[in-house]
């Protein structure tokens, strides 16, 4: 997890027009221009700027001392010390002095509005890198109460939440938020996983997979629906096709597997394209075991040729009997064989059949089947509407994931 980095402090004292090298005269809000400094503290408040502009900090600071020790200050005389003091202390790296000055500074009522939120965000910084996690957050909200709107300190909030432990409080933020960037939806992730929230983690892994596709998020997801109590092994081939669209398929024992499913799904085009993509990627046909790869393609090959001869009858039979599974099989073999049109037509007959023995299954092929022929709109409308408990609704789901967001294979 990306740590989230503020500004150095020099600059962010440069960005707020603060510098203790300033004229004194410069430092005074226009709304208390009558007010004034005596001579007893405006004389070491202005030597002090001239050792801090010298960068003499520490000798500033000593010097802020006499400034100190004048009795009966006004509130302006306050109010101009500790300005000075801020900057010095803030150079000097005196972080502690630093905070109670700038504390000090906010809590007068005399800065501008437009320098509040930038010194209470400066401190609220400060704060954060002195490890001061309870007093930072304290700062960083009274900062998004003066400005709701600032992402900077919302996404410090969040940071300062989760380094703290603070995890519920910094996955509340997470989620209030709108389209999150990579960094914060791992966070999340992260902290549903200490938190054992399976249910919320596949969540923002589903969002990581949309929004910012990567085969690890993929790999996580589809080993998760694999694991869900419940889930049905005749979804194994539907994992698979999605895993070879991703391009997670590699190992030789993956392309067979899978190239014996679809045969045994009645689609042999489709295991022929599978088993003829192992082979150009050199998973297959290579080894002790290429006799084996051979095997599987011949018999592809001839079950294609099998079925083409016999799919006037199959087709006709599977009409007359309301077969579904058997004709929507022969229906996605057919898309599979680059006949879009013709395969959907009998994969439509076969839903309406409505005699499946998993009607989501079908729908899912349906949607895949009709991504296949080129038909993105309608293949994402048909996936908007499987539901079941097998593994189904969720692959569903992911399909559309990838459709609207694919990643090279």
């Amino acid at each position: 997890m990306s740590k989230f980095r503020l500004a150095h402090l020099g600059l962010v004292m440069a960005a707020i027009g603060f510098s203790a090298a300033a004229p004194l005269a410069g430092l005074v809000p226009a709304a208390y221009a009558a007010d004034t400094v005596r001579a007893e503290v405006g004389k070491p408040l202005q030597e002090a700027q001239r050792l801090a502009s010298s960068g003499k900090n520490k000798e500033a600071l000593a010097k802020l001392k006499e400034a100190d020790a004048v009795g009966g200050k006004t509130e302006f005389e306050k109010y101009q010390i500790e300005r000075v003091r801020a900057s010095a202390a803030a150079a000097a790296g005196d972080s502690d002095t630093a905070a109670r000055a700038f504390e000090a500074v906010i809590n007068s009522g005399r800065l501008s509005n437009a320098e509040q939120p930038k010194f209470t965000e400066a401190l609220a910084g400060m704060y954060y890198r002195a490890k001061d996690y309870n007093k930072a957050i304290t700062w960083i909200q009274r900062a998004l109460k003066d400005n709701p709107n600032n992402g900077t300190m919302r996404d410090l909030l969040i940071q300062t939440y989760y380094i703290s432990g603070k995890y519920g409080e910094a996955a509340k933020e997470l989620q209030a938020s709108g389209k999150q960037s990579e960094q914060n939806l791992q966070m999340l992730a992260n902290i549903q996983l200490k938190q054992n929230d399976k249910a919320g983690y596949v969540q923002t892994l589903e969002k990581l997979a949309g929004q910012y596709p990567k085969a690890s998020y993929w790999a996580d997801l589809l080993n998760r629906v694999v694991g869900k109590p419940g889930f049905s092994p005749t979804m194994n081939l539907d994992v698979m096709r999605l895993k070879l669209a991703l391009g997670q398929l590699a190992k030789p024992s993956e392309f067979m597997e899978m190239g014996q499913l679809a045969l045994q799904a009645r689609n042999a085009p489709e295991s022929l394209k599978i088993i003829d993509q192992g082979y150009k990627k050199g998973a297959l046909g290579t080894g002790t075991d290429a006799g084996r790869h051979q095997r599987l393609k011949d018999l592809a090959v001839k079950t294609q040729n099998d079925q083409k001869a016999s799919a006037e009858k199959d087709q006709a039979e599977a009409i007359a009997n309301k077969d579904a599974d058997t004709l929507a099989n022969i229906g996605f073999a057919l898309v599979s064989d680059g006949k879009g049109d013709e395969g959907l037509k009998l994969m439509d007959q076969a839903l309406k059949f409505g005699t499946a023995r998993n009607q989501e299954a079908v729908k899912l092929h349906y949607g895949i089947a009709q991504y296949r022929a080129g038909k993105k709109a309608a293949a994402i409308s048909t996936l908007k509407t499987v539901k079941g408990t097998g593994g189904e609704a969720e692959l569903a789901r992911y399909w559309i994931l990838y459709i609207n967001n694919p990643i090279s294979a």
